[in-house]
Parts: C-alpha cells; structure tokens; sequence
C-alpha cells in the first residue's frame, strides 16, 4: 500500500500518467467525458500498449521486443 503523498511508492504508475498527460491528454480539448474516455482509451491500447517504444525494452515496441524475445530464446 502506499503512503499518501509519495510518489516513490508508485513509481511506475505516476510515470505512465506523466506520459499521458503529456502525450495526450495537454494537448486535446474533451467536449464530452465520454469522448475523453474514448480517447483515453484508443491511446493506451492503440499506442501506447502496441506501437510506442519503452525505454525499459530498449527502445522497441512492445511487438519488437515480442518478436526479439522468441528469436533469442529459440536461438537458447
């Protein structure tokens, strides 16, 4: 659980929500909040989950590192 106000408790979701922020939601004016759930939506799963690089996979998408990881553990 963690502690109220520290953000090192959370660490990676405060880093997603950072992106989020700043890739995505400063950028655009929601009329509705069903449109801005929508949007929320289709940014996480059609970019962010599947086309965006990580730098915890090295800079690939998560695809790439998909495909990387089969290759190199066949080659094992």
């Amino acid at each position: 659980m963690s502690r109220k106000g520290n953000c090192w408790d959370n660490a990676v979701a405060e880093s997603f929500f950072k992106t989020l922020k700043c890739e995505m939601v400063n950028h655009t004016y929601f009329t509705t909040r069903s449109a801005a759930r929508l949007a929320t939506f289709e940014y996480i799963e059609g970019w962010y989950n599947r086309r965006r690089k990580h730098s915890v996979l090295n800079y690939r998408t998560p695809s790439q590192q998909e495909s990387y990881f089969y290759t190199s553990s066949m080659a094992a």
